[in-house]
């Protein structure tokens, strides 16, 4: 007989879901085709199920309980579904509910073993707490379309359940003791642990001091911290020395480009290096990090999809007792030894790391976010936001969503003589969405609901052809991502969201378009203990705020450069770089151009608004000076292709000539890029950075004149001028750096764009026409 003991030296706090979910793990990742309403708690078939329950019973019941096993004590706790008294029935049911899109009569008693663990461990709980000696177990698994139920019961003795949770228990406590050792560890580190550098730059002190204020409070940071400060280093310190004093027990360090993540990285080293003892993992993005030809995770292609699940916590053991900085090349490394699909072990790491360093979207995608972070972890976690000013654009695109009728015309035709079901549902879509093609480029503010429910209806009929159908059709699989991805963001449609037809050719697409991200950016922030925005161009505050969903209470910082502003030359030149007139001040561009860098030495970079604008003046400015080496941006840039052009700015002793090279603002040369010393001496900057005119800008720019803001601004000045400020950035990063910025563009003079030059390149002069 198992008699569970209450007491022991050390503590763990343990979720029942978390429990079982790493014991009874097993099998292959599923094929390409993967539901996304696969049998998780679904809230409103729970509710649903719940309204049925009679006066006497309860629902969302908190329970816990403490079991010591091998001098640890586990604190176990969660919600149950269901605790019902039926008088007819038996005395005492513990009801746990599973909602599914799949078909009912799939489901049977033996499973889904997870889920009647879960429910034995809410049992355990109840029958201990009440002096029970035996209670019934119940499953309702419903079906998210029709409703329908499907009830299995088992009735279970107190002691039946102790044995039960005993074994799992003892299963979970190699990798609980690893963990506990890890904390110790970790916590111990963080309390010695100084700051990595012998001193602190000018402003550093200030911005680590407000992000461990903000994390002390609970507080949410806007921070502008100009280039130089050290952004990584003074916000990274401050959340590791918050862990040691109990107030967090994870950070997500948020970006979105690869060159931020690897400083991120590179900053838990110097860390690391001074004692620093804590678990740091990096996620890549699948497309990036699978070892396959293609990214197929059938598991009769990918062996390392294939039994995943059985290996998944042995891999987790290893890299967690060797490693501690969990980068790409690491956990490559250990999926090749456990043969674990790299991708899914990232993920899988990240609920154990005490620092993720991800892109944006794993915490504020809702089709993509890292769904096991429970209230109580997000209580205890802080999100460093780099690179804030990008959000906003990617935001928008992480809650927009849009279906083509090109995609389910072709499934009609391809279907309608085999898969009848497949090419109704497919016909309907592609019906409606003819239907509206007068509407082309007309915005409408109310939802379409009729074609949410035929998409909805297609993504059904899909899903059960995919799950049943053998080898996955590309375009019905890909049809029926879209599908569920344009569903779920109509869930979210409101009042800060227009749809919009287009016409192309014989395509039409409707788009669900989302105008202002901060009201979706704040639910999936939501929980979180704090949240740090930085940025060296978080400018102007008030735009920032209102689209990253600040509040009044939030704090907001202001830290100058470091550096002298004498370090930079600043010069504007004020010509037009409007549509109209650019072929009209190309030679005066050029003439500026290569007269600068007559004058001037080293190495330059030259931004433009738009490919066509930078081919337009390299061919020009190539015939200009032909003996001037030029290095050239051009669209989809491989990795490779990336660092060539990087490299191609470093220092060489014996290479006499200069170069130039050509690229766009906001692109992947104008962010993020750390050309020191002599490998740049100049950044040349063509235009005020709008965006291209176009309806999508036009929308945003109406929508927020409607709501009291300057429309124009919002959509236009304040995106292009921060592509200004990041691409002028690269140019001053150290102490020893010097060099020119040079702003062609005559709306350099006027005072809006004045007002949003930084300090330090405010004593500008003008070059004569």
């Amino acid at each position: 007989m198992t008699k569970l003991k209450t007491e022991g030296a050390k503590h763990l706090h343990l979720s029942a879901r978390g429990l079982v979910e790493y014991v009874f793990r097993s099998g292959s990742i599923e094929t390409g085709f993967r539901s996304t309403t696969p049998l998780v708690d679904g809230t409103k078939a729970h509710q649903k199920i719940q309204k049925t329950y009679g006066k006497n019973d309860q629902k969302e019941v908190y329970l816990q309980t403490k079991i010591s096993y091998n001098d640890i004590t586990f604190q176990i706790d969660g919600r149950c579904d269901g605790l019902l008294k039926n008088d007819d029935g038996p005395s005492i049911v513990i009801d746990e509910i599973k909602s599914t899109s799949g078909p009912l009569d799939l489901i049977t008693e033996e499973t889904y073993p997870v889920h009647w663990a879960q429910a034995f461990v809410y049992g355990y709980i109840y029958t201990t707490d009440n002096n029970l000696e035996n209670i019934t177990i119940q499953l309702t698994y419903v079906h998210l379309q029709s409703e329908q139920q499907k009830k299995f019961q088992r009735k279970m003795t107190r002691q039946e359940l102790a044995d039960f949770l005993m074994d799992m228990i003892s299963q979970y406590t190699p990798y609980a003791k690893l963990r506990m050792e890890l904390l110790e560890k970790r916590n111990a580190s963080t309390k010695k642990l100084a700051f990595p550098f012998d001193n602190y730059r000018e402003g550093q002190r200030k911005l680590a001091g407000a992000v461990f204020k903000t994390i002390q409070e609970k507080k949410t940071l806007f921070t502008k911290a100009s280039t130089g400060i050290g952004k990584t280093i003074s916000t990274i310190f401050p959340a590791v020395k918050a862990i040691s004093e109990g107030h967090l027990e994870r950070i997500f360090y948020l970006t979105a480009k690869t060159i931020t993540r690897t400083a991120a990285e590179e900053t838990f080293r110097i860390l690391q290096e001074k004692g620093l003892q804590l678990t740091v993992v990096t996620i890549t993005a699948k497309q990036k990090i699978c070892f396959q030809k293609e990214v197929n995770c059938d598991k009769a292609e990918c062996p390392f999809a294939n039994g995943y699940y059985d290996r998944i916590n042995g891999a987790v053991l290893d890299i967690l007792q060797h490693e501690s900085i969990l980068t790409r090349s690491v956990i490559e490394t250990y999926a090749r030894k456990h043969t674990v699909c790299p991708f899914e072990f990232s993920l899988d790491l990240a609920y154990a790391a005490d620092v993720v360093i991800c892109d944006y979207n794993y915490i504020f995608d809702p089709r993509v976010s890292l769904q096991r972070l429970f209230d109580e972890q997000r209580k205890k976690t802080a999100l460093l936001i780099d690179e804030a000013h990008n959000l906003v654009d990617r935001a928008r695109e992480m809650y927009s969503a849009t279906v083509n009728r090109a995609d389910f015309l072709a499934l009609y035709q391809e279907y309608k003589a085999s898969k009848e079901v497949i090419a109704k549902s497919a016909k309907a879509v592609s019906d409606h969405l003819l239907a509206k093609k007068k509407q082309n480029q007309i915005p409408e503010r109310e939802l379409d609901g009729k074609l949410v429910r035929a998409v909805n209806a297609f993504a059904y009929d899909a899903e059960e052809e995919l799950r049943h159908g053998g080898d996955a059709d590309e375009l019905l699989l890909n049809t029926y991502f879209a599908g569920q991805s344009f569903v779920k963001i109509a869930d979210l449609y409101d009042k800060r969201f227009t749809s919009y037809v287009t016409v192309e050719g014989d395509d039409i697409a409707l788009k669900l378009f989302c105008l202002d991200p901060s009201h979706q950016l704040k639910r999936m922030g939501k929980g979180f203990r704090s949240k740090i925005f930085f940025s060296a161009t978080l400018t102007p505050a008030g735009y920032y705020m209102d689209l990253l969903g600040g509040q009044e209470e939030d704090y907001v910082l202001s830290i100058p450069s470091p550096f002298e502003r004498e370090y930079a030359e600043v010069i504007i030149q004020p010509l037009s770089t409007r549509f109209r007139d650019r072929e009209r001040t190309l030679d005066p561009m050029v003439a500026f151009i290569t007269d600068l860098l007559a004058k001037r030495e080293g190495n330059f970079l030259v931004f433009f608004s738009s490919y066509t604008y930078m081919k337009m003046v390299y061919e020009r400015f190539a015939i200009a000076a032909p003996k001037v080496q030029t290095i050239v941006q051009h669209g989809q840039m491989s990795e490779i292709d990336r660092e060539v052009f990087l490299e191609a700015f470093e220092e060489k002793d014996d290479r006499k000539e200069r170069l130039v090279g050509f690229a766009v603002l906001g692109g992947i040369f104008s962010e993020g890029v750390d050309l020191k010393g002599n490998r740049l001496q100049g950044v040349i900057i063509v235009g005020v950075g709008l965006p291209q005119i176009g309806l999508e800008r036009d929308i945003i720019k109406d929508y927020f004149q409607a709501n009291g803001h300057h429309g124009y601004d919002y959509a236009y000045v304040y995106p292009g001028m921060n592509k200004v400020l990041q691409a002028g950035g690269r140019l001053i990063r150290t102490d020893t750096d010097r060099g020119t910025i040079a702003l062609i563009d005559d709306r350099f003079l006027q005072p809006k764009y004045q007002t949003m030059l930084p300090y330090e390149w405010q004593h500008w002069v003008q070059s004569p026409r």
